[in-house]
């Protein structure tokens, strides 16, 4: 992970947790025990930062939704 995409990790992280109304540290939980940061966020880190947040929260959603994952 490069320090754009890490910065880019926490960036969503904290918009997941705004919408969510979660603690930053239970979204990370989250994103980390479905590997949605390294299977998702990290390797799509070059379409994924020039979308919206909102874009990208969505397709965060749909992807915990598919491993099963309560938002």
């Amino acid at each position: 992970m490069n320090k754009e995409s890490f910065e880019f990790t926490i960036y969503m992280i904290h918009a997941c947790a705004n919408k969510w109304n979660e603690q930053p540290s239970d979204v990370y939980r989250k994103l980390n025990e479905s590997s949605c940061i390294k299977d998702l966020i990290v390797p799509f880190f070059d379409v994924l930062h020039t979308q919206s947040t909102e874009y990208v929260v969505n397709d965060i959603e749909t992807f915990l939704k598919k491993q099963g994952v309560a938002i």
